[in-house]
């Protein structure tokens, strides 16, 4: 007979002050507790979904209980390339039982934008969708093939937005202040152009189509167009897009080079009212720890990328405070929306879910510090922010972990 949990005294999304697990799922959303069942006092804390990260670039298991995260997509960049069966399946078993790493098949060999991979082979051995890596593939040939084969497997397609041929070796958005600092620079409008693309490409193949960030107003207009036309496409963002802007770079700080590079303050209110107008499906860290070989360097010699799954709860947070989005909605951001574009079984508190969940505090002040984090590497541009918003527990298949 599977153990019965109760937990109780806690703060349910959806209303509830207590949950019933059974061995590793919920069985009950409120209601009476069972006599002989083992009781956890949450305290008073809030209860929801273990988030599932979309796009991490590294499998950081420490980083992610840490910040509530109980599921991760991995980014076919890693080394090798999750471009074969027999690496997406080690990839995929890679953090059991504690973190769940969801592989995301390379959608190029070698992620070189020219030969397919087997797609086919690599979702049998555990790849849950495909994607095009931290580039764009400017074949439109090679893409459209990509999206067909992608299609007829019914897996979704990520895909990254910047017109290569525009962004060249750029590191920053065109902008008084890439010019002032002397940083190669492309203009906002490559991810407009990528996605005009790929969503005409989507039109013809069905393939269901993911941006993994949208963070520009002109490249939001495009993704509203197409699902006003009723077609499969999503889009996600960062906290690094929302509450950040160009200016972060100044000093040449390369904690803030990232992927695509930050925009400007007009752009950044535009992403605000995307999420708030739901054209924005997803809120993912990109989490991409770097260590500082590689990120003492000048800013253009830099590796992009930063630190995020520490700081995701904290920062999205920011967002309901604000009276942009409710609670729930976060956790259809974080938790749910990932899970149905991966389709795995996750992200809702019901009867028959997996028991994968995230106790916090949202008033818990706190400041982010570079140095106390517990992941791989400490690089973020939030360093020093004052927060509110703690992770207290995180729980997968309803065993806490440490």
């Amino acid at each position: 007979m599977k153990k019965l949990l109760a937990i109780t005294n806690a703060r349910v999304l959806g209303g509830a002050s207590s949950l019933l697990l059974e061995g590793d799922r919920i069985a009950a959303v409120g209601g009476d507790i069972p006599a002989d069942a083992e009781k956890l006092d949450a305290r008073g804390a809030h209860i929801a979904p273990g988030i599932v990260d979309l796009g991490v670039f590294s499998v950081d298991k420490r980083a992610c209980i840490a910040g509530g995260i109980t599921r991760v997509a991995l980014m076919p960049d890693q080394n090798p390339v999750l471009d074969e069966p027999g690496i997406v399946q080690r990839a995929a078993l890679a953090a059991k039982p504690d973190l769940w790493v969801h592989p995301l098949a390379a959608a190029t060999r070698g992620l070189s934008g020219a030969e397919l991979g087997e797609y086919a082979m690599m979702r049998k051995a555990g790849a849950r969708a495909v994607a095009t890596g931290r580039g764009w593939i400017a074949d439109s040939g090679v893409m459209m093939k990509v999206m067909t084969y992608a299609a007829s497997l019914g897996m979704t397609l990520i895909t990254h937005a910047e017109d290569a041929g525009l962004v060249g070796a750029a590191v920053a958005t065109a902008s008084e202040t890439a010019t002032r600092l002397g940083l190669a620079s492309a203009p906002a409008e490559a991810e407009a152009l990528a996605i005009a693309r790929d969503v005409m490409l989507a039109e013809l193949t069905g393939v269901r189509l993911h941006f993994r960030k949208v963070t520009t107003a002109k490249g939001l207009d495009i993704v509203r167009m197409a699902k006003s036309k009723g077609l499969p496409v999503t889009c996600g963002i960062g906290p690094s897009d929302l509450f950040l802007t160009e200016t972060a770079t100044n000093g040449s700080r390369s904690c803030a080079l990232l992927p695509p590079p930050l925009r400007s303050e007009a752009d950044r209110q535009a992403c605000l009212g995307a999420v708030r107008d739901s054209t924005i499906d997803v809120l993912s860290s990109a989490h991409d720890p770097r260590g500082p070989e590689a990120k003492r360097l000048p800013f253009a010699d830099a590796d992009p990328g930063a630190a995020g799954a520490e700081t995701l709860l904290a920062l999205s947070l920011g967002l309901v405070r604000d009276g942009i989005i409710s609670l729930e909605r976060l956790f259809e951001l974080l938790a749910l929306n990932p899970s149905r574009l991966l389709g795995v079984d996750s992200g809702r508190l019901e009867v028959g879910a997996p028991a994968d969940l995230l106790f916090f505090d949202p008033e818990t002040p706190w400041q982010i510090d570079a140095t106390k984090f517990v992941g791989q590497a400490g690089n973020t541009p939030f360093d020093r922010l004052p927060v509110q918003g703690r992770v207290l527990k995180t729980m997968k298949g309803g065993r806490a972990l440490a």
